[in-house]
């Protein structure tokens, strides 16, 4: 039931989580494009109201007319709209997700005991500080570096040294898997805190010192943009990292932390087109299909890295149990080959004492219910045994497709 209850638990926080990362990446996409897309303003009355840049823009049957003001507008209006929730959302939905799929059951998520064994409490511990130790850092560099001469190249340069740093660690220290969750958990929690501590209340200070006729600093704008910018980079990079759970060639890989860094630049990379993209169409910087060029270079560079060597025709595996596991004469590979491997790497979660996700393997009527997807789970994702638990090799996976593919036979 517990098991049940948490499927549960997953599927509802990530809808949710989704729902509400899709209102923040969006609104921030939405805002770097209307920045880079303003002009400025024809009409003379929006010049004397302080008016620095407007745009036109038609969508859902309507026309849209938002203008910025260089600094103060003339006067606030009585309703003034925030956008913060949509971030506060995002982190609380997705830590709670975090907790729910690989902080309760750390043992099995969260730890692979061939890359680093140690207790539960540790790990959870030990993860929690990545979350916290990166913000305490990335958030030191900003104010020490932030406000200098040439200081963002320098904060950029540092921000990518310590996700660097990170993700290697995170990798030799966790589940590949729950590394690459953590490496996004780690700079989502970045974002959202950039929100937290300084956006919103530098644009609080600046709306207070409004209403109370003072002269307004501009080291709070300047603060909320920069970190405003931060976060537009790491946007993609977090999203790989949160989607690459579904595939297990990325994490699964002996340099993980590197294909990590090299997908997370390219994400970045990327980003960095979309953005100059609205500043080329109006004559305001060269075309920016470099940065395009890089990161589609360091996707390919990576997926030819990657890619699975050929496999022979299964002969025989040794399964490391005293017994064969063979395609027998004739290449059959039949329910009667394919039992005593299910029995040594599957029964454990799957068989008659546990049923984890409901499945179980320890019958022919089981196994032919399933057979598609363990298929996918073990030879397609690889997800399957998580973490590799129970040691299948290569060989037994190769079994399994061969059997699957020969017709997938249970009598």
């Amino acid at each position: 039931m517990e098991s049940y209850l948490l499927d549960w638990a997953n599927l509802l926080l990530r809808w949710v989580h989704v729902i509400t990362a899709i209102a923040w990446v969006g609104s921030s996409f939405y805002f770097v494009f209307l920045d880079s897309s303003l002009t400025p303003p024809v009409d003379e009355d929006l010049k004397r109201q302080g008016v620095s840049g407007e745009l036109w823009a038609v969508h859902g049957g309507g026309f849209y007319h938002p203008v910025k003001f260089a600094g103060a507008p003339p006067q606030l209006p009585s309703h003034l709209h925030w956008f913060y929730w949509e971030s506060y959302s995002t982190w609380l939905t997705g830590f709670s997700l975090f907790t729910v799929s690989y902080l309760w059951s750390a043992g099995t998520y969260l730890i692979d005991k061939s890359v680093m064994d140690w207790a539960p409490s540790s790990a959870i511990a030990v993860a929690l500080a990545f979350l916290v130790v990166f913000w305490l850092a990335y958030d030191a560099i900003c104010r020490v570096f932030g406000q200098r001469k040439n200081g963002e190249a320098i904060v950029g340069a540092l921000i990518a040294l310590l996700v660097c740093v990170a993700a290697w660690l995170a990798c030799h220290w966790f589940a590949g898997r729950a590394a690459y969750l953590l490496i996004g958990a780690m700079i989502a929690t970045s974002m959202s805190a950039n929100v937290f501590f300084w956006i919103i209340p530098g644009q609080k200070t600046v709306v207070a010192d409004i209403k109370a006729g003072r002269a307004i600093d501009p080291i709070h704008g300047k603060r909320g943009k920069q970190r405003s910018v931060h976060n537009t980079y790491f946007t993609l990079p977090v999203l790989f990292a949160m989607l690459s759970n579904h595939y297990s060639f990325t994490y699964s890989h002996p340099q993980n932390w590197l294909v990590l860094i090299l997908m997370m630049f390219a994400g970045a990379a990327i980003r960095q087109f979309f953005v100059l993209r609205h500043g080329f169409k109006l004559g305001r910087n060269p075309h920016p299909w470099r940065y395009a060029a890089v990161g589609g270079v360091a996707i390919l560079g990576v997926l030819v890295w990657l890619r699975p060597a050929p496999v022979a025709p299964l002969v025989a595996i040794n399964s490391g149990a005293g017994h064969a596991v063979s395609a027998g004469a004739g290449g059959q590979f039949g329910y009667e080959k394919l039992q005593p491997l299910l029995a040594q790497r599957c029964y454990m979660c799957h068989g008659a004492e546990v049923q984890m996700k409901n499945v179980r393997l320890d019958s022919p009527q089981g196994v032919a219910s399933h057979a598609q997807a363990m298929y996918q789970q073990v030879v397609v994702t690889r997800i399957m045994p998580l973490n590799n638990a129970t040691g299948i090799s290569e060989l037994e996976r190769n079994f399994i497709k061969q059997w699957f593919e020969s017709g997938a036979k249970t009598n």
